[in-house]
């Protein structure tokens, strides 16, 4: 988008007395007018005496969403094409001019390029020209006042200063509006939360005036729909013995809805009941319409089909103990929001004291042992907290909770299974006897299909029952009945909402746990679950410094090596080539070969696939193949465990692991030996390995990026390398051209290496001879850009003015370790060869005949040239070197 056109003002007319009387009128509405509604209509009004127009509309910044929002306040066109109501800062005038305080104009919708997305709509709805003023207050800037028409070039000879001082009365108009709106808005919300903190006095009055509880619900009630939108109320109270609720109280102006669905002193089943939800989450529930269709409870099946829609359950909890439920309900959907449910749990806990305080009236001596009851229950809940607090072994923890609650429940087992979240298995970690005798050995895996421990992981629920049940048929209950076993439980273990495991107890009697050591059970699991959570967050940290400290030794590494690997040179076909497939390639997954000589930067462009990529954030993992001995190779691509060879004292982290949700970049990966060929292979097909020394499989997420200067096909003929791991990696293969292909760019590599150079040196180099250039541009480099840093390195060093001085006779052999011409060669006419060409035809003479003339191969003349076999065939055709054999 290119700079909007400014208005300059004060080159028109001035403003006439009818605008200013118009001015003025616009200032009365903003006095008449308090809301917005109404002051956008009279302004609408005024404002055509002042400017003609066929569309106004107000642009107001909407700090909330960060965008734009507009209101038509006027349109004479028929709208075709939707105005969006919100619309990013950036697409339309409105945010420019809101973000730059000046005005904008577009004479022609059909023409101007600037807002081409606002053009477009204001065009295909018959707009031609529009305006654009800044809205700003003296407090704050709000947007921006527009004026369209359906005529081009409208407003060219508007008095652009008149206009914006008829903005500025808008903008005060739509401060004053904007706060007026959120003055009311806080008013009634002052006004909620009065009448809410009303409701709450009046709660605690009722509850403590009256022991009566179908007087203090009375009371409730009566209040409780001045503050919730509730049709209906009811209380129900936790049968101990039955395990049952029971309907305790209902509003006396309670429709006929639910008096045909429910009766006082009713008594049903919790399950599948709105009640179970709160009572097992001990926490308030809103239950909407989709909700109440799901219940599977004759009473709520009655309720719906009688109309309620809505609803919304409180628990009433004192002291940990379960008394019952608050409910409220709706003929409407939807009609509870998340702050009914917090007032709605404040007064539960109100009544819920009044519950307890009207039971302990009635009956004291099982308040008394309650209370005992429960005064044991927490000392046991606190030895069990100092004894997490002071312990970090699982196993010996295990085994004191087990001996303290031996008094409390009846067990004579207790054992602990983690969640394996790779095998979506649960995992032994600690069952025992009474005389610590182990009965399932560590690391036993439970499928969470077929067992009570893996349905009560499964379900998030604690699960009570017999052994014999025959629908746990796995290998891990047969245990359990062929030890005679006959009952058990189990809980889950969940801490934050995260499900870690399960805590289980199995007894040699049938049908023993009571509801009482159940919910014990369950309380004790809540702690156990928390130390749970510390250790295996302590085995994360440490899992996680190791992965760290690897990653900081690497990042050492990577940073000593100072790489410009965002720098690529060049403009070349060849080279743009190579950038078009990297741009293509980079989004995606998939595995990269790069093949090319030495020194044609293959690194760079894993850098700059991985930069590309979305893994840019992570980390982009190197290893040379080459520069590793073979024995260790396995070690540093997939680490060892501690003592998993000679010499290994430590854990180690491999490349692999490290490079995980990152890149890995394989270079020279045609040095990796071939017994190590098939692992690698399984890496990259599994996604999954284990170190050195570890039965544990690892899985990782990794792109892989490999390079190499070695004719993988041809190791693949000659069975060097695998095949089918050559084809893994072969999934989008890139060559890298030879700096002899690409001459053009040698300009302006030199240039950068020289720049570069000289600022590390302190140099001033000014100038670079064309000439010399081009003689560097008609040498091979064999050695490629490499060899051409280097060779610019050197001449930066030697130079002493503020011109490049190149060692020209470097790029030449030394006389005496050229040999003489090869008597079996012929050689090409002296005038048909410039110098470097004569240095070149004697080099690849030499080679050859140390070759004894064999040119492929990973012994050839090739291959000891850094050159293709039919590139190299290319240059002796070209130099004229033939090898003539003596006659028989």
């Amino acid at each position: 988008m290119s700079e909007p056109e400014h208005i300059q003002a004060g080159v028109e007319n001035e403003p006439t007395a009818s605008q200013y009387r118009a001015l003025l009128d616009i200032a009365e509405s903003i006095a008449l007018h308090r809301d917005m509604s109404s002051l956008m209509r009279d302004l609408s009004r005024h404002l055509r005496t002042v400017v003609q127009f066929d569309g106004v509309s107000i642009v107001l910044y909407d700090a909330t969403l960060g965008k734009m929002r507009m209101l038509v306040l006027e349109s004479n066109v028929n709208i075709r094409v939707p105005i969006p109501d919100v619309f990013p800062v950036e697409d339309a005038a409105g945010g420019w001019v809101w973000q730059t305080q000046q005005p904008v104009i577009v004479n022609n919708t059909a023409q101007d390029t600037r807002f081409p997305i606002a053009n477009r709509i204001m065009h295909e709805n018959g707009l031609k020209s529009y305006c654009m003023l800044p809205l700003t207050s003296a407090g704050r800037r709000l947007g921006a006042l527009g004026f369209a028409s359906s005529q081009q070039a409208a407003y060219g000879h508007v008095v652009l200063s008149f206009m914006q001082k008829v903005a500025n009365q808008v903008a005060v108009a739509v401060d004053n509006a904007l706060n007026f709106e959120s003055a009311q808005a806080a008013q009634q919300q002052l006004t909620l939360e009065r009448d809410r903190l009303q409701l709450l006095l009046e709660v605690n009055n009722a509850v403590t005036a009256h022991l009566d509880l179908r007087k203090v619900f009375a009371a409730i009630s009566a209040s409780l729909g001045r503050v919730i939108n509730s049709d209906a109320a009811a209380m129900t109270l936790y049968d101990q013995e039955s395990g049952q609720l029971r309907a305790f109280a209902l509003e006396p102006q309670l429709p006929s809805i639910m008096r045909t669905s429910l009766e006082e002193g009713t008594l049903f089943s919790i399950e599948g009941t709105p009640g179970e939800w709160a009572i097992n989450s001990r926490q308030t529930v809103l239950i909407t319409h989709e909700d109440i269709k799901k219940f599977s409870s004759p009473i709520v099946q009655r309720t719906v089909a009688d109309g309620v829609k809505s609803g919304c359950v409180a628990p009433l909890i004192s002291h940990g103990r379960v008394l019952g439920t608050l409910d409220v309900v709706s003929l409407r959907e939807y009609a509870f929001t998340k702050q009914d449910a917090e007032l709605l749990t404040q007064i539960a806990g109100q009544i819920a004291i009044a519950v307890e305080n009207a039971l302990n009236y009635q009956d004291a001596s099982i308040a008394q042992h309650q209370l005992a009851h429960d005064r044991d229950r927490l000392s046991l809940l606190l030895n069990i907290t100092n004894t997490i607090v002071s312990r970090h072994d699982l196993r010996e923890l295990i085994r004191i909770i087990s001996s303290s609650v031996r008094g409390k429940l009846s067990h004579d087992l207790m054992g602990l299974s983690i969640y394996d979240a790779e095998l979506n298995q649960l995992r032994t970690y600690m069952y025992d006897f009474l005389d610590n005798k182990p009965f399932i050995e560590d690391g036993y895996l439970i499928p969470l299909e077929g067992s009570f421990t893996g349905m009560t992981f499964s379900t998030g629920k604690p699960f009570f029952m017999n052994i014999d049940y025959e629908h746990f048929n796995t290998d891990f209950n047969k245990r359990f009945r062929e030890a005679g076993f006959k009952s058990g439980g189990c809980v889950p273990l969940v801490a934050h909402g995260r499900k870690l495991g399960t805590l289980g107890v199995v007894t040699f009697y049938e049908h023993v746990y009571s509801r009482d050591e159940e919910e014990l059970l369950h309380l004790i699991g809540n702690q156990v679950a928390l130390a749970l959570e510390n250790v295996l967050a302590f085995r994360e940290i440490e899992a996680l410094k190791n992965k760290l400290s690897e990653e900081k030794l690497y990042l050492e590494e990577e940073i000593n090596t100072a790489y410009d690997f965002e720098q690529i040179i060049g403009s070349s076909p060849a080279l743009k080539r190579i950038l078009k497939k990297v741009e293509t390639v980079a989004p995606t997954d998939s595995t990269v070969l790069i093949q090319g000589e030495t020194g044609t930067g293959k690194e760079l462009i894993a850098r700059a696939i991985h930069s590309l990529s979305a893994r840019r954030e992570r980390t982009l993992v190197k290893i040379n193949c080459a520069a590793i001995p073979t024995g260790l190779i396995e070690s540093e691509l997939f680490g060892h465990e501690k003592g998993a060879f000679t010499g290994a004292i430590a854990q180690r982290i491999g490349r692999f692991e490290l490079a995980n949700k990152g890149t890995l970049f394989l270079d020279e990966v045609g040095e990796i030996p071939q017994e190590l060929q098939p692992k690698l292979l399984r890496v990259l097909q599994e996604k999954e390995f284990e170190r050195l020394g570890s039965t544990r499989t690892i899985k990782v997420d990794i792109r892989l990026i490999a390079a190499t200067n070695r004719n993988l096909e041809q190791m693949v003929a000659e069975r060097q390398f695998r095949d089918d791991l050559y084809y893994r990696l072969n999934v989008f293969p890139i060559t890298l051209p030879s700096l002899r292909e690409r001459p053009e760019d040698i300009p302006l590599l030199v240039r950068f290496f020289a720049s570069k150079f000289a600022r590390q040196m302190k140099k001033r180099i000014e100038t670079i001879p064309a000439e010399s250039v081009a003689a560097l541009q008609r040498h091979h480099w064999h050695g490629n850009i490499r060899e051409l840093e280097n060779f610019v390195e050197r001449a930066v060093i030697v130079t002493q003015g503020t011109e490049l001085q190149f060692q020209l006779a470097e790029l030449k052999l030394p006389a005496k370790t050229v040999p003489p011409p090869s008597d079996t060669a012929t050689p090409a006419s002296p005038a048909e060869l410039t110098s470097l060409d004569r240095v070149e035809r004697e080099h690849i003479l030499r080679v050859l005949n140390e070759t004894d003339w064999i040119v492929g191969g990973p012994n050839g003349a090739a291959a000891r040239l850094g050159l293709k076999r039919t590139t190299l065939q290319a240059r002796m055709k070209k130099l004229g070197i033939e090898r003539h054999r003596a006659a028989p």
